[in-house]
């Protein structure tokens, strides 16, 4: 009896025990805790996301590229709401009963959706809307906004450099501990490659609601709240105004044109064509336009100026590989070749050549661009005494001074998706091209030189991008130094780039003065006269790549002025013929533009035709 007692009274100090904590600690927050007074009359402490302001753009001359525009979502706590006047919303918000269904329903069929949670029915209102709700926000119980920004393009240019920014999906979420649901992030461009820098850091405010829910004040007079940081603002290598003048020129054509300053190793200008307005990629309309440009059968959204590796360099490699032959010694700078209408792999083959005048030394065979001789200087590369390895040796020395200029290898560059192009290697050779031949000896290769012979003039298997192209040409320009090229200059937060150490080739610079005193010829008096800009000592070479699919493509390279020079550039016309056509002009004409800031009047109807050329109606 006195245990069953015992026990009884031990449960009764036990419940009296527990009733005075939970008195004491009702006493606390209803008495002498303010903020639990606060919440409990004012009904709700929201958690307000403070979005932070993207980093903006801008040119290298200051010119701004890419602004914020602020713009509104709508959210709401499913369990908060009471007696929604649907009909009232839409009118306010200026859309249809079914967008306002389906937008729910989306919502609710989201995964993490909880109806005691803040959740996102509209995006991206525009402020002349959002205006126009927020003054009835009060009739809506349940709901808030949230302001956000999108970006603009004061300028309609540069694309594919600027890249957009979208939605985070799961995947991006799952990856980071930054991002959640609704949040965006850079999808291509500099966007992406900078998105650490632009976003910048949220922040969190906590507000007091009343029943009407109206915002009456911060919990705690803002204590908790942590402010968002802005996204540092970036400045871009390119001059706006040159970009743009560039797509004019590339306007209703396919290809592409990059610039690059060859002392610094920044990007002057950066087009692919077929283009897009950028704006289109921004706010509510870009899944749409988005959907649209997929279905573009002239691929706007690809970059050809860094994803393709499908261009032969054509004889605008004609210049490096007698860089080559020069610095393994395979011939000097005053080996000649006689031509006869071309290279002759046998009684009945040859590889054919125009007719030019005698190509008796480096700088000739460059002015004239024989196919002659250079197929015979890749042979002689390829087929050096000095190499015990033979001509296996030959091309790995070839591929790796290619490498070295830049070909065959993926490019540091600050874009995303960038192609490495193509440079075959003996093992290329004998395990695809040749794999059923039978080698004389084990330490053969399966392939002979002139089987590969087409590789001296930049055709066969080789494949570069515009970018390799202009960056090769810059080397040239500055006489084997050079920079990585770069889209965005390196600022103070980024002491350690990569973009500001120098880097040199392995060719002696006495072979630089040959080859670069060829390509002024070219303009002087060879296959680019069209290219001459008067006053100005402009080097270059023509090229014509050639395209099993319709009409070849068109190919220039170029630097200017001959000496210290500020730009070199490389354009790609696709299916518009021989390189002085169409990509001899373009250059010259965006030389001219950069270096004097207007085109000559002698030179307005080359302009002319460039600019109303449509060569994919």
């Amino acid at each position: 009896m006195e245990t069953i007692n015992l026990r009884r009274f031990i449960i009764q100090a036990i419940i009296i025990l527990l009733s005075g904590v939970i008195l004491i600690q009702l006493f606390v927050m209803q008495v002498t805790d303010e903020s639990y007074a606060a919440m409990a009359a004012n009904n709700v402490i929201r958690d307000v996301t403070v979005y932070p302001s993207r980093g903006q753009v801008i040119d290298r001359n200051g010119h701004k590229v890419v602004n914020n525009e602020a713009v509104y979502d709508i959210i709401f706590i499913p369990k908060q709401v009471q007696e929604l006047d649907t009909n009232k919303l839409c009118k306010l918000l200026d859309i249809t009963k079914t967008d306002f269904v389906n937008s729910l329903k989306k919502v609710r069929k989201s995964k993490g959706y909880n109806p005691l949670r803040p959740q996102t029915l509209f995006k991206q209102i525009p402020g002349n809307v959002f205006s126009k709700f927020q003054e009835y926000l009060y009739q809506f119980p349940g709901f808030y906004t949230q302001v956000r920004a999108v970006r603009s393009y004061p300028y309609a240019n540069a694309s594919h450099l600027l890249g957009y920014i979208g939605e985070v999906n799961q995947q991006q979420i799952d990856a980071s501990e930054y991002y959640e649901m609704g949040d965006y992030i850079g999808i291509s461009g500099i966007e992406r490659t900078y998105e650490k820098v632009l976003r910048g850091e949220k922040g969190l405010k906590k507000i007091i609601v009343d029943v009407h829910n109206r915002e009456i004040g911060s919990y705690l007079d803002g204590e908790e709240d942590k402010e968002a940081v802005a996204g540092k603002d970036i400045q871009l290598t390119i001059d706006i105004n040159l970009q743009s003048y560039a797509e004019e020129l590339m306007k209703n054509k396919k290809g592409a044109v990059v610039a690059i300053e060859p002392a610094s190793g920044e990007i002057l200008t950066l087009v692919s064509a077929p283009y897009y307005d950028p704006n289109r990629l921004t706010g509510k309309k870009l899944g749409v336009e988005m959907a649209k440009l997929k279905k573009d059968t002239l691929k706007p959204l690809f970059n050809r100026a860094l994803m393709s590796g499908l261009y032969p360099p054509g004889s605008t490699f004609k210049p490096l590989m007698a860089l080559v032959g020069l610095e393994e010694g395979a011939f000097g700078p005053s080996f000649g070749y006689g031509c006869g209408g071309g290279y002759r792999l046998s009684a009945s083959q040859v590889v054919g050549c125009h007719g030019h005048a005698a190509a008796y030394n480096v700088k000739e065979a460059i002015k004239h661009s024989c196919n002659a001789y250079f197929c015979r200087a890749f042979y002689l590369v390829l087929e050096n005494d000095k190499y015990h390895g033979g001509r296996r040796e030959g091309l790995t020395k070839w591929h790796e001074h290619l490498a070295d200029f830049g070909l065959g290898v993926k490019l540091p560059v600050d874009l995303p998706n960038t192609s490495k192009g193509m440079v075959p290697t003996s093992a290329y050779y004998d395990t695809v091209t040749y794999r059923k031949e039978i080698p004389k000896s084990e330490n053969d290769p399966k392939w002979k030189s002139n089987w590969i012979i087409s590789l001296g003039i930049g055709q066969g298997e080789l494949g570069v991008t515009p970018l390799q192209l202009s960056h090769m040409t810059s080397i040239i320009a500055n006489k084997g130094t050079y920079y990585y090229p770069h889209i965005v200059r390196p600022n103070k937060w980024d002491t350690s780039s990569i973009y500001r150490t120098p880097h040199q080739v392995n060719v002696a610079k006495k072979y630089f003065d040959v080859v670069v005193d060829g390509m002024e010829s070219v303009v002087i008096g060879g296959t680019a006269r069209i290219a001459k800009i008067e006053d100005l000592a402009v080097c270059g070479k023509t090229g014509t790549a050639e395209n099993p699919h319709g009409e070849d493509h068109s190919l220039f390279i170029a630097f200017a002025p001959k000496e210290k020079p500020k730009i070199a550039i490389g354009v790609m016309v696709e299916n518009a013929g021989f390189g002085s056509r169409y990509a001899a002009p373009i250059a010259s004409l965006m030389i001219e533009k950069y270096l004097k800031g207007e085109i000559t009047e002698k030179r307005e109807a080359l302009e002319t035709k460039i600019l109303e050329a449509n060569l994919i109606k």
